[in-house]
């Protein structure tokens, strides 16, 4: 795969050759190894990518590749806030998956509890897991992550046509693949790792969102999210 490298629509608009940040700048040099002369591929995270030769004042770009054929399946992934660098992992492998957007959310269970300056600066780290996870990938978007937002508020964020999905390890009837089982814009919501609490998810399934199961297996917070964006894949033929 030809070396790439994220560079936003609002510098990409400040005129050509674009400069480099400081950072951008130390990952070209220091990373990839590159020198002036050398062409790679930009893509500006909301799908479009682009020939760039590298130049001693920056990057000179180039025509316009041509965009990737899109997924019909339009895919949120809400995540109950977790510990650790379990984040990273759920953030970094949904990228890959190709999930469009990420909506974090706190639930009365939650081990981790952020403070609105914490919440920012870790959106803000998870926003650059991705930003890598979509250049290692090869995807040309950067899916965005909202929140930390109250689990009551997600059905709200749901459009009319969007399907909300529920995992929850108790429901015994209706699985994951009978739920989404044609359906094209789909949100998979996963609680923390005690699980939601009964009086959330009635209040979730009051609101809309619908109670589903992955099966006879028992997956940890951040393998369940993961899981069911491999089902969803597979039912719309991006998988298997």
């Amino acid at each position: 795969m030809k070396r790439r490298l994220h560079v936003p629509p609002a510098q990409l608009a400040r005129g050509n050759p674009v400069a480099l940040t400081a950072s951008q700048a130390r990952y070209v040099e220091t990373v990839l190894r590159l020198r002036a002369g050398t062409m790679i591929e930009v893509f500006d995270g909301e799908g479009r990518r682009f020939e760039a030769e590298l130049t001693p004042s920056g990057l000179r770009i180039g025509s316009e590749l041509p965009r990737a054929p899109e997924s019909t399946l339009d895919v949120w992934l809400a995540q109950a806030i977790v510990k650790g660098d379990k984040l990273d992992l759920v953030v970094q492998k949904a990228t890959e998956l190709g999930v469009s957007r990420l909506v974090l959310f706190d639930s009365s269970r939650s081990v981790v509890k952020l403070d609105d300056r914490r919440a920012g600066s870790r959106v803000e780290r998870l926003r650059r897991v991705a930003e890598e996870a979509a250049r290692q990938c090869g995807r040309s978007d950067v899916p965005p992550i909202d929140g930390p937002i109250p689990l009551d508020e997600l059905p709200g964020r749901l459009e009319s046509d969007r399907l909300g999905l529920l995992l929850d390890p108790e429901e015994t009837e209706l699985r994951l693949s009978q739920a989404a089982r044609g359906a094209s814009r789909l949100c998979l919501a996963v609680g923390p790792e005690g699980g939601l609490a009964p009086e959330e998810r009635d209040r979730a399934a009051a609101a809309g969102m619908i109670p589903v199961s992955l099966g006879r297996l028992v997956f940890r917070t951040e393998t369940a999210g993961l899981a069911a964006l491999v089902v969803v894949r597979h039912l719309a033929g991006d998988l298997g």
